[in-house]
């Protein structure tokens, strides 16, 4: 899946014509889903398997009328945080299931780019697995999809679960900078611990031939 942060929309659709004809999944983050909202991601739908990653979180009655919004697109799936809590899930599912029940909703852990010495500034009594442990237990009895995971947490929520799916960025070629991610693995690495979507960006975007480099990471994945 292809993490698609860039800049603008012009931007997105130069990479999206380079590399089209090689991906199935683009995952839209909050910079491109806010400059080009509704229509930009209706107009990528029918091409490609879209993932609207804005991480809900606020009152059920809220997030509930967002993923009606959204699941009324058509898109491939949908990212909130299960932070949010088993109200705030179980409205995100019926609202999902009133509206487009195809529709994935993938539930967010705790976000990639923490470790376990910044868990601690703002969860101090709560270890860092722990807090996934419970998350995954919570993701799985609201009835979403699956869950956002860093790679490094594969081992435990498949031991926590074994029906959710796993989406999993934070993923790095061996020797690439690891930017602002925390909990970091390689695509080959990843794909054997039991990740279902693997989320590669900036090795992509950023490399001297985008479509080289993509290419380079399937062939690992296989």
């Amino acid at each position: 899946m292809l993490a698609l942060d860039v800049e603008d929309l012009a931007s997105a659709d130069r990479m999206l014509e380079l590399l089209g004809s090689k991906l199935k999944f683009v995952k839209i983050g909050p910079r491109l889903f806010y400059l080009g909202g509704k229509n930009f991601v209706m107009s990528l739908k029918d091409r490609w398997n879209v993932l609207v990653d804005i991480k809900l979180h606020d009152i059920p009655n809220t997030v509930g009328g967002a993923v009606s919004a959204l699941a009324e697109t058509g898109v491939f799936g949908l990212t909130l945080h299960v932070a949010g809590g088993e109200k705030m899930l179980r409205e995100a599912v019926k609202r999902r299931d009133e509206t487009n029940p195809k529709m994935k909703l993938f539930g967010v852990t705790v976000l990639t780019s923490i470790d376990d010495a910044e868990w601690k500034t703002f969860a101090p009594g709560l270890t860092l697995e722990e807090a996934i442990r419970a998350r995954t237990m919570l993701a799985e009895k609201s009835g979403i999809d699956g869950i956002v995971c860093s790679p490094k947490d594969l081992t435990t929520v498949k031991e926590v679960s074994g029906k959710l799916l796993t989406l999993v960025p934070g993923v790095r070629p061996r020797g690439s900078s690891s930017d602002d991610q925390a909990r970091i693995m390689t695509p080959a690495e990843a794909k054997k611990r039991g990740a279902d979507f693997i989320v590669v960006g900036r090795p992509v975007l950023a490399a001297p031939d985008p479509l080289e480099a993509l290419i380079n990471i399937m062939k690992e994945v296989g």
